[in-house]
């Protein structure tokens, strides 16, 4: 007869698995996609990107999930070039390519985000995800905040860029 400790041994060692390949996508989007949506912001400040977003930002809930398809089906032929690129020798190119392809879509999804949040949730299923995505991040962010490595990284940082001003 299995001990009752088996399942619950299994769900923290699941937890802490789901939490360990969250970190990078939660410090990306930490770093990464409130920026690259600022950045977008301003280009938002162009006439024509300004009407394009006023309309995206009354579009209704489903629009605006579809939307959400857009960055991804868009940049998906620089992708699949990436691949080919890597497939010709080009590595360095091609994973280039996979990189600024990736930021310009998080840019995108950002600023979507950014314009049909209140439209997003109030859809049920997509409410409920970015509560729970939110909660998550936050409990993920507390524990790596404890962390003796991001002390030491957040020291070498302030040290940095003490040196940068003193030159």
């Amino acid at each position: 007869m299995p001990s009752e400790k088996s399942p619950r041994l299994t769900r923290r060692l699941l937890r802490a698995l789901g939490t360990a390949l969250m970190v990078p996508v939660i410090l990306f989007e930490e770093w990464g996609w409130r920026p690259l949506a600022r950045l977008m912001a301003r280009l938002g400040r162009l006439p024509v990107i300004r009407q394009l977003e006023a309309r995206i930002a009354r579009c209704s809930p489903t629009v605006a999930v579809l939307l959400f398809l857009v960055p991804a089906i868009a940049l998906l032929p620089f992708k699949f070039g990436a691949l080919w690129l890597i497939a010709q020798g080009q590595k360095t190119l091609g994973i280039l390519l996979i990189l600024l392809a990736k930021l310009l879509s998080t840019a995108l999804l950002g600023r979507l985000f950014v314009l049909t949040e209140t439209q997003l949730m109030s859809i049920a299923w997509f409410a409920r995800a970015i509560v729970w995505w939110r909660s998550t991040r936050e409990r993920v962010m507390g524990w790596l905040r404890s962390s003796a490595a991001w002390r030491g990284a957040k020291a070498l940082s302030l040290w940095l860029r003490r040196r940068l001003r003193h030159w």
